[in-house]
């Protein structure tokens, strides 16, 4: 078995638009809202995308209404379906493979987020007693992230996200354990603009939980498990997220923070995040 990679350091499983042929702006569907400024059908470019298959407003999308865009990340999905499994072949030079490329896409994406989460429970020592089993199955979804079109639009990848997420569970529940004290669960809880200003939720367990627009400001956030959790507009200025548990960039790129919010190394402060006055930006 090759060397464990720390998925800080896995390229394949961050975004590299370069070498991707626009798919998220292609095959994704979205709505007018206060996401996105229009409506586009999925397998239908987006207007704003380029002939060179770049985005034309990317430095001013939020700004042009498409807030959307600034929060999705495909994890390194676009670029190994462009250059994996088509080979380089685009879907403009040979329109035929379009709708396939299209529909492979997104289980694509699905199968780098579980390839994300499984190589960060792969870094937790405390998670330890389940790496053997976790290794084994990211062996295997990696494997099938790189099959061919036909096996990847049958896969079913609920199936492999049930498997995942067993022991994803378990592992979140090891490394939690070592904080010490009474740790709050909060699972799929609906906390949608709840006031948790300066909460103490060190080694929480938070997966799935409903967290839109709800007030974190200043909260311990500390090895809290936040797999799922919908951060969206949710003000984390000040909190303390280090070492939160399966945190992502796009569930921060969702949320508001500024200056002294803390965050994990493996993660990049948004562009959008406003500085504290007088207060010197800190991971």
């Amino acid at each position: 078995m090759p060397p464990h990679i720390p998925h800080t350091d896995r390229p394949d499983l961050k975004a590299d638009c370069a070498n991707c042929f626009g798919l998220c702006c292609v095959a994704l569907p979205f709505a007018r809202s206060a996401d996105f400024a229009a409506d586009k059908p999925a397998g239908t470019p987006c207007g704003n995308l380029r002939d060179d298959f770049r985005c034309g407003i990317h430095t001013r999308l939020r700004e042009s209404g498409y807030t959307g865009c600034t929060v999705f990340d495909c994890l390194g999905a676009g670029q190994k379906v462009s250059q994996v499994t088509f080979g380089g072949r685009d879907w403009r030079a040979e329109p035929d493979t379009a709708r396939t490329m299209f529909a492979v896409f997104p289980v694509v994406r699905q199968l780098h987020e579980l390839l994300r989460y499984a190589a960060e429970a792969l870094d937790l020592p405390a998670a330890r007693p389940v790496h053997p089993e976790l290794s084994r199955l990211h062996d295997r979804i990696d494997a099938l992230s790189r099959g061919g079109a036909d096996e990847l639009a049958a896969l079913d990848v609920g199936a492999l996200r049930a498997e995942v997420n067993v022991l994803l569970l378990r592992a979140g529940e090891l490394a939690r354990a070592e904080v010490p004290g009474r740790r709050k669960d909060h699972r799929g809880a609906d906390l949608m603009g709840a006031r948790l200003r300066g909460a103490r939720l060190r080694g929480a367990s938070l997966r799935g939980a409903y967290l839109i627009a709800a007030d974190l400001t200043g909260a311990d956030l500390r090895r809290a498990d936040l797999i799922g959790a919908d951060l969206r507009d949710a003000d984390l200025s000040g909190a303390d997220l280090t070492g939160a548990l399966f945190l992502t960039q796009a569930q921060l790129n969702a949320a508001r923070g500024d200056g002294a919010t803390r965050i994990p190394d493996a993660l990049t402060r948004p562009a959008h995040w406003t500085a504290r006055p007088g207060r010197a930006a800190r991971r």
